[in-house]
């Protein structure tokens, strides 16, 4: 094939790349961006309905509930009946949330809304990366990864000043009544337009190919690497279903596997119950605590989204060279020191607003360079292809259980232990995943899946021979 070919086929695969790239980016969006607007508004829905602190943690948790049902439910859901339509019905399930929690007059029907939003959103989160990996060419895969996690960076970062602006809009009395309404409304918008951009993608090849259907897929193909390697991925894809034909629940918990689904699995928790979404979805009721006004707490909080914007940025930029485990050690080691350090400041008389602000964006900091972005990394690397399915989506399931843990603890541990001994377990959780990351999570920079599938064999191995509960892994 000639280099004019081979550049022709590279522009129309990018082309195509792009279209795909701004579904990722819109689905990610819109979960950064329905995560976190209630960190805006809880503090005036606590009043307009008169919420206690369990309450207040149900307004935030509720998504999450919504958000494990459809996580849970995407795969089958997909399999079923297409990506690309259940990625549609889970744009029309946040338009409908995004109306329903605007408009109640009831804490009980907001909690309808959130949890129909919720299904969207972990269906989306769940989805949208799995979408990508199956359409892009493997040049472009590991991108698009990463690209979800800073789309939904930047969805979060988006809602703070969606936020800011409504709350400037009136007054008290009119943020109490009115504005809360408007920043959940707000998401109609990303919504829309995650709709409209999906009816101009197509289904994934790998689904169609799966049902039987390689006539349809192979046009598409054809757009992202050209005829001959298109005609090769097909043949490639039918002999990857083929070998799945074989495989079943148990093999996830055969030795070597069931180490690869507990290194998932705990990661997926890890990067939750270290304190991330506590900080992202209080973040305004924590700086109010500190005596900040309304407008200073969320000034406060958009200073918190950027730091996590700018930071995934570089994430993106440093784990291809410096290396995943190098980067969740140094992340999680810096995350236990600030939130140690934001407790003993909490145990001041006085604590300083100002030391607790520079150690919480510290902690945003870290967690952006490494656990945001790193562990949906990994949990598109450590699985061997035969359980890849099924094992990230019992690491995601686990991820949205932590998470509802959290933000529906968060509040009344907040009350009764104290804000000291709150961010204290956060730190001790965080030096808990430095040791996790040290002994038992393998370095998978730069070696193909093959090669990363091969550790878990060699683990498997170790694991059959030793009478211990340590598995020793070649860290590479």
């Amino acid at each position: 094939m000639s280099s004019t070919t081979n550049q022709q086929n590279d522009q129309v695969s990018l082309k195509f790349v792009t279209l795909v790239s701004m579904v990722a980016a819109l689905g990610g969006l819109l979960f950064g961006f329905d995560t976190s607007v209630v960190s805006g508004a809880i503090g005036f829905m606590e009043k307009r309905f008169d919420l206690n602190e369990v309450e207040v943690g149900w307004a935030v948790s509720s998504l999450i509930i919504g958000c494990i049902i459809g996580a849970a439910s995407s795969g089958v859901l997909s399999d079923k009946f297409g990506r690309k339509k259940v990625l549609i019905a889970a744009a029309l399930l946040f338009i409908i949330s995004s109306v329903g929690s605007a408009i109640p007059d009831t804490f009980t029907g907001y909690i309808i809304a959130r949890m129909i939003g919720g299904l969207g959103i972990g269906i989306t989160s769940t989805l949208c990366p799995l979408y990508n990996a199956e359409i892009a060419p493997a040049k472009y895969r590991g991108r698009l990864v990463a690209l979800n996690q800073f789309a939904t960076v930047t969805g979060i970062f988006l809602v703070y000043f969606v936020n800011l602006a409504i709350a400037n809009y009136g007054d008290d009395s009119w943020d109490i009544s009115t504005a809360w309404r408007w920043m959940f409304g707000v998401g109609v918008l990303p919504g829309m337009l995650f709709l409209v951009l999906l009816f101009f993608v197509p289904e994934s090849p790998r689904w169609l190919i799966k049902q039987g259907r390689p006539a349809e897929a192979l046009p598409i193909l054809l757009k992202i690497h050209g005829e001959d390697l298109a005609r090769k991925e097909v043949l490639d894809i039918k002999e990857s279903f083929e070998q799945e034909k074989n495989t079943s629940i148990r093999q996830l918990f055969s030795p070597g596997l069931r180490i690869a689904l507990i290194v998932g699995v705990v990661l997926a928790v890890l990067q939750q119950v270290t304190g991330i979404n506590a900080i992202m979805y209080y973040a305004p009721e924590i700086f109010k605590e500190m005596g900040a006004g309304t407008n200073a707490s969320l000034i406060q909080t958009i200073l918190v989204g950027l730091i996590n914007f700018l930071f995934t940025i570089l994430s993106l930029w440093l784990i291809d060279k410096v290396g995943r485990k190098v980067l969740l050690l140094t992340g999680s080691a810096f995350m236990a020191i600030s939130l140690i350090v934001i407790g003993f400041a909490f145990q001041s008389s006085e604590p300083s607003g100002t030391l607790v602000l520079i150690f919480i964006l510290l902690f945003v900091a870290s967690f952006a360079i490494s656990l945001g972005p790193v562990v949906w990394v990994l949990l598109s690397e450590i699985f061997p292809n035969r359980i890849r399915g099924k094992a990230t989506a019992i690491a995601s399931m686990a991820l949205w259980a932590a998470d509802y843990v959290v933000s529906q603890s968060f509040p009344p541990l907040l009350g009764s232990a104290g804000p000291s001994v709150t961010f204290w377990i956060f730190g001790i959780l965080s030096l808990f995943t430095f040791f996790f990351t040290w002994r038992v999570v393998p370095e998978t920079k730069g070696k193909s899946l093959e090669e990363i599938e091969s550790l878990w064999s060699e683990g498997s191995k170790d694991e059959t021979t030793s009478s211990k509960g340590a598995v020793p892994l070649r860290q590479g």
